[in-house]
């Protein structure tokens, strides 16, 4: 079927940019690209990122969301930053959703 055929080239092609490896488990890819983010990452790999619509509104409880890094034992790195854009396996801590989350790096907040 080439819809499916099409679907898993285009993952593939992700998957490459990357330098992603699938291990385990399938976690499904999110586009995070139009938002403004922010990532606070622990030496261990572990912490969060952080994101909001607008960039005056990431420090804004009410106006940002949050999701924890999602530590999958299997793979060997949770933030995957290629040159325009960043993927992190996130844990959105909310009915076992996780993601292969993707960010602009122009939209990047760095402290």
């Amino acid at each position: 079927m080439k819809l499916l055929e099409d679907y898993f080239k285009l993952q593939k092609e992700i998957y490459d940019y990357f330098g992603y490896k699938e291990d385990w488990v399938v976690i499904p890819i999110d586009d995070g690209t139009d938002y403004f983010w922010r990532l606070k990452q622990e030496k261990n790999g572990s912490g969060e990122v952080q994101f909001a619509d607008n960039k005056e509104n990431i420090d804004e409880n009410d106006s940002t969301y949050s999701s924890r890094i999602y530590t999958q034992r299997f793979l060997k790195k949770w933030v995957y930053r290629g040159k325009d854009f960043t993927m992190i396996c996130v844990d959105t801590q909310t009915d076992g959703n996780k993601f292969l989350q993707i960010f602009d790096n122009k939209k990047e907040i760095k402290d």
